[in-house]
């Protein structure tokens, strides 16, 4: 005969399992977004000019100073692009089924970037000024973001051919994206051959991902696309946890595997295409948030996708103060930053892989 008691005990104590659970998740997205607003006031307040935070709250209230038209629209571009940026990659890497990728890794940044630098060049939508801090001007933001969308969406059907109709192993879809990222490449030197030479030195410069050329306009396009993409991918994270499982298993809960996968590989090309346009190529902070994450509080996707979002911002507000003051008052380029951190993890994880 069963105890009822011990039953109700065993109850309890899968309960309190589970609380302990989700408590140390919750507390570590905490722990990040406090550190993410610490990290976005210091970011204020430190430049080629020092603010005291006094300053700082009193020009943004008053709307006026380098802290409202210059610093804040920065960082907060920068917490909305790393934001997206990293929740790009830890959808990509759930739905390819590989740890490596991300935005930059399979090429949608360079696909992003050819279209980018098309639309200058040849559609003409870049305005050339004789100055030396913007020698080029993107007179047509929206002209240069759908070329780089519409590229960014060439490499993606490519890799879900690959991933869909080949069968292709997922360790081969980090190749398959470095053989897209140097096409890509080459196409935009092709393109960079016909301009001329201040074109060519824009368009060199502006690949590197600098956050200098952001205005309040570039924000709010930027905070328009991202926040449905977020929306989307935070409401099908039960469906992107059935799908790590394994298909058969997300089939048998009625998910629409390749729908997910089609509709998701997509939104991140979007987003890809959107910061790039804008930005340049920032590198790998889709690869370094989900991984820091992953490490903290397991691959849950309830948690990471949220995570990942704050982490990323972090590491790219993080990137891009150390870009505005390491070397000041010459402010190097973030995507430069992203690069040095990204770089060891990606072969860390790649030596790794191969080791298991």
């Amino acid at each position: 005969m069963k105890n009822p008691e011990k039953n109700e005990s065993n109850k309890e104590d899968s309960g309190s399992i589970y609380s302990n659970y989700v408590g140390k998740k919750i507390l570590f997205i905490t722990m990040c977004i406090v550190a993410l607003v610490i990290i976005t006031l210091i970011a204020l307040c430190i430049g080629s000019a020092n603010l005291s935070i006094s300053e700082v709250i009193t020009q943004v209230f008053h709307q006026s100073g380098i802290a409202w038209s210059i610093r804040l629209p920065r960082v907060l571009v920068a917490v909305v692009a790393g934001a997206m940026l990293a929740v790009a990659g830890a959808v990509m890497q759930c739905l390819l089924k590989n740890p490596l990728s991300e935005p930059y890794t399979l090429g949608l940044s360079q696909a992003a970037a050819f279209g980018a630098g098309f639309a200058i060049v040849v559609l003409g939508a870049g305005s050339m000024y004789s100055n030396a801090k913007d020698a080029v001007v993107i007179s047509n933001q929206y002209t240069v973001t759908i070329c780089a969308f519409l590229f960014c969406l060439i490499s993606t059907g490519t890799i879900l051919a690959l991933t869909r109709l080949t069968k292709v192993a997922p360790e081969s879809i980090v190749l398959a994206g470095v053989v897209l990222g140097s096409i890509f490449t080459a196409g935009l030197t092709a393109v960079q051959y016909f301009a001329s030479d201040v074109q060519i030195a824009s368009i060199i410069y502006w690949t590197f991902g600098d956050l200098s050329r952001i205005t309040w306009d570039s924000l709010l396009l930027i905070g328009a696309v991202s926040a449905p993409v977020l929306i989307y991918f935070v409401y099908n994270r039960w469906n992107y946890n059935a799908i790590d499982a394994g298909v058969d298993t997300a089939n048998s809960l009625g998910v629409n595997v390749t729908r997910h996968i089609t509709v998701g590989m997509v939104l991140a090309s979007l987003v890809a295409a959107l910061i790039v346009s804008l930005m340049g190529i920032i590198g790998f902070v889709g690869l370094l948030a989900p991984h820091m994450v992953r490490r903290v509080i397991g691959s849950d996707n309830r948690f990471v996708i949220p995570a990942s979002a704050i982490v990323g911002a972090l590491i790219l507000v993080v990137s891009d103060t150390l870009a505005r003051t390491v070397i000041s008052p010459l402010v190097l380029p973030v995507g430069v930053i992203t690069s040095f951190m990204g770089g060891p993890l990606f072969l860390y994880v790649l030596i790794r892989g191969y080791r298991k």
